[in-house]
């Protein structure tokens, strides 16, 4: 419930002209950071691959709660095993998001095989806030995703 709240006073109060990352333990990833950078500042996180949670100052009606299911999920199945970073990148002029990872969605699951601190890939999800009516599938899909892009670290 927590995210969903920080989700909705991100969308309340707009965003800076960068990219803000912000990761579900609280830490940041920020603008113009490189992955290393990222490594230095958390080194628990340097062989962990990364679930990013893009989304955008336009939220679709199903935002919110398809972002809510997702920390669930993640809180379910993940936490051990991978890193959660929740990013508005619109605006984004650093880290170059848009561009690498093509978004255009207000909402897009990236997911980045992470491995000796460097990236081996990625696979981007849409359309997840138009399976949330079946929280069950949506939960199946997304967890065979992960695990199966991702693999069981």
């Amino acid at each position: 419930m927590k995210y969903v709240w920080l989700l909705l006073l991100m969308f309340a109060f707009g965003m800076a002209a960068r990219a803000q990352i912000y990761a579900t333990d609280g830490a940041s990833y920020g603008p113009g950071q490189n992955l290393q950078e990222y490594f230095e500042q958390s080194p628990e996180d340097y062989n962990r691959s990364i679930i990013y949670i893009f989304f955008n100052n336009e939220p679709c009606y199903a935002c919110a709660q398809t972002i809510g299911m997702i920390n669930q999920i993640y809180e379910r199945y993940f936490t051990d095993q991978y890193t959660l970073l929740m990013v508005n990148y619109d605006n984004d002029q650093e880290n170059e998001f848009i561009y690498t990872y093509n978004l255009t969605q207000p909402l897009a699951v990236v997911l980045v095989k992470i491995n000796d601190g460097s990236a081996f890939g990625w696979r981007k999800l849409t359309g997840l806030e138009d399976m949330i009516s079946d929280p069950v599938s949506f939960e199946d899909y997304f967890v065979s995703q992960v695990t199966d892009f991702l693999g069981n670290s």
